[in-house]
This record gives structure tokens, sequence and C-alpha cells, in this order.
């Protein structure tokens, strides 16, 4: 059985001090002994993630992380590390043994609660006594939803998973469609996956099996093929395809090959409609004509992979942005969950499909530079802009739109 990807995943983070009882939760919570439980304050260093299904609503992560509370060097660093996790953070459960909060408990509330991020107050170790009456009173003056429990013996955690499944973010409880309202009944689609040394051994990248799913949901046809196959697929066919869709990086030739009246887009423009930031990244398109001499782009990945000799990001992307402006450009790269503090710096970002990140992670990282005044874009949308096919590649989204 094929496992749900990182990306579709709802991310559930514990949060709280050195003992207040996240790790005894987590494992109550999975009904599994997966986090390491024990009185020695700050037995949790690194963000611990556990996959489970929390039903009905389906696959989530659960990360236990370090106390807020960590002390000294190697604390800080923990708890800097638990401050990341909030980026990628669907829901965060606030952990608290009943003692009233304490200023790191407070400082790491208020962060949560500027990054708007769905909280859940828990009160752990109810079997023990009653809780502080000052932290009932700061949840119901911030209408935070709570649950007195024990992981201990189990008390109130169906009451937790409960509130869980109502905060969960109303994507994922929605019915999303990757390409299917593009189509008509019966329509032939054919997808242009090119084999290169970036591409995954033995297996198509994620948003290429999204795709093929979503035609077989909707009673498409789906064909699939490289880009060397193109002209002889469509020489093949009786009738032309309703819909061609490429991997960017052959846009230019697919634009070119592929005969108008056929629609033509890019899994990557799919994918940034999918996850509900195309227009943002439409908007930030823009910022490419307007490029100085000096000004510094950041490239951003949502995964880490060994970089080859074509690596999109690091050399293909750089040299059709410097080719199409004619400026030139200083480009830094990022991947993985690594941001960088001084988005300032940049004129722009160009960030990747992000399909191995939820949308909670891509949302908040086009927040943070909307709010920093940096322009925001992504791979597919870049490209199609730099070699030409940019008007094409969008008309089919900009068709159902209206």
């Amino acid at each position: 059985m094929s496992p749900t990807p990182r990306g579709e995943r709802l991310i559930i983070a514990l949060l709280g001090r050195r003992n207040a009882g996240k790790s005894s939760l987590i494992n109550a919570l999975v009904g599994q002994e997966i986090a390491i439980v024990s009185e020695v304050p700050g037995t949790t260093t690194d963000p611990v993630d556990k996959h489970y299904e929390l039903l009905p609503l389906g696959p989530v992560t659960f990360y236990d992380t370090a106390g807020v509370d960590d002390a000294g060097e190697l604390g800080e660093k923990r708890v800097a590390a638990t401050r990341k996790i909030l980026y990628r953070a669907d829901i965060v459960i606030f952990v608290n043994d009943g003692s009233a909060y304490d200023a790191h408990e407070l400082e790491m509330l208020a962060r949560v609660q500027e990054m708007e991020i769905p909280l859940l107050m828990v009160f752990n170790k109810a079997d023990l006594g009653e809780v502080n009456p000052q932290n009932i009173e700061y949840c119901s003056l911030r209408q935070l939803p709570f649950v007195k429990l024990s992981a201990k013996d189990k008390s109130g955690i169906l009451d937790a998973k409960n509130e869980l499944i109502r905060l969960a973010p109303k994507h994922m409880s929605e019915n999303r469609v990757l390409l299917g309202d593009l189509l008509k009944p019966k329509a032939t689609v054919i997808l242009v996956c090119p084999i290169d040394s970036a591409a995954p051994k033995g297996r198509l990248i994620l948003p290429q099996v999204q795709a093929i799913r979503d035609i077989l949901d909707y009673d498409a046809i789906s064909i699939v093929i490289k880009e060397t196959e193109l002209l002889d697929t469509l020489a093949m066919l009786k009738n032309p395809p309703d819909l061609v869709v490429t991997d960017s990086q052959a846009i230019e030739q697919v634009n070119r090959e592929t005969p108008e009246g056929i629609e033509v887009t890019t899994f990557s423009i799919l994918f940034a409609r999918y996850k509900g930031e195309l227009d943002i990244l439409l908007t930030g398109i823009e910022q490419i004509d307007r490029l100085q001499d000096g000004d510094k782009i950041l490239i951003a990945e949502a995964c880490s992979h060994h970089v080859q000799k074509d690596d999109i990001g690091r050399v293909k992307l750089p040299k059709w942005i410097s080719n199409f402006t004619g400026k030139e450009l200083i480009y830094e790269t990022y991947a993985g969950h690594d941001f960088p503090d001084d988005l300032e710096d940049y004129a722009l970002c160009v960030h990747c499909g992000a399909c191995m990140i939820n949308v909670a992670e891509m949302n908040r990282r086009i927040v943070e530079c909307h709010r920093r005044g940096v322009p925001i874009t992504n791979y597919g949308l870049t490209i199609c802009k730099v070699l030409g096919s940019f008007e094409r590649a969008i008309a089919p989204l900009l068709r159902v739109k209206a």
C-alpha cells in the first residue's frame, strides 16, 4: 500500500515546557510507545515525528518537540528547532501540566497566535490535581479551546482527538481538484514526463502520479510519455488530445510541437492552484521584468537532493532568468525546511512546486514573503515566463476560473 505523501498529511505539533507530558501525550494519542518518556527534564531534544490515521480526518503527523523552557546554548538551539516546526504545523497542541504559565510558555503561545495557527490547549496530569485558574482565564479571554486530560490513565484523550478533528483546516476536508475541472467527459490528456538525471530512479514524481489519479477519477484517458515521444504520439492519435501537461523543463519544446488549439499547461502550475497559491504567485511573476543588476534571487526548494550537473534550481533556472533579463543577478539556494531570516535582502523568491511540503508551510512562506515585501513565484511559472510559454500555459486555468 502506498503511503500518503508528506505534503498531504496534517501536521500537528506538540509544544510545552519540559516534563509537561508531551511525550506521554503523543504516546496516548497514537496508542503506541513511540516517544521516550522520562522524569528527567529535556528527554526530548530534536523533534520526533509519528504518522497516524486520525479518523475520520485521515493521515496526520504528530511532532513531539523539545521543551520551550530548555536551557543553555544547546537548549536555545532546540527551542529554535521547535520554532521551525511551527512553519509547517496545521495545528498546535500546547501541553501544560496545570501549573501557572511561565514566561517561556507565554512567549511561545504569543508566537503561535501571531502566526494564526489553530491551537488546542491541553492541561495534562489531570489525575494529579486541578488546573491553575489563571490558565483557564487565559484560554477563555482568547477563546482558545482546552481539554483536561491524563496521558497516564488515558482520560480525556478522546475529547482531545475530537477537538483536533474540529480544528482541522478546511482544505483537509475539501475534495481538491488538480486538473479534473479542466476536462470534459472521456477527455484525452497527454502527460509529458522527462526522464533525466534529476528524475527519481524507478518512479514518477508526486505531481505526475497525482495527475494520473485525477484523470482516472474524472473518467478521462491519460497517455504518459517522455518529451522525445510527443510528435509521434500526436501523429498516432485519431483525434487531438484535449490537454497536454508537461514538466516545466520541457515547456519550450512542448509549446513548439503541440499544435495551436490544443491546451497546454505544466504540473507545477497545476500544483500551485491545487494548494491555493496561484493568484499570489502570478503577481510575483511580474517582478522578473523589474529585476536590476546586483539583485539577489532566492531559490527555495522544499526537498533536499544530491545536486546534478543539470540541476533545475541551481543551474537551469539561474541561466534562464539571467538570459531573459540580461541582468547580472545573484542567486542563493535554500533547501528542505530551511528558509532565510534575511528575506528583505532578496528582490524575488522563486519557490519550487512545493509537492513535498504541506499547504500550511507553503502558505506561511508566502505570507512571510508578502509581509516583508518580497515578491514570490514558483519554478513552473518562472520557466514558462522566461521561455516564452507563459500565456499559453496559464490559459486553461484562467478559462475555468472565468
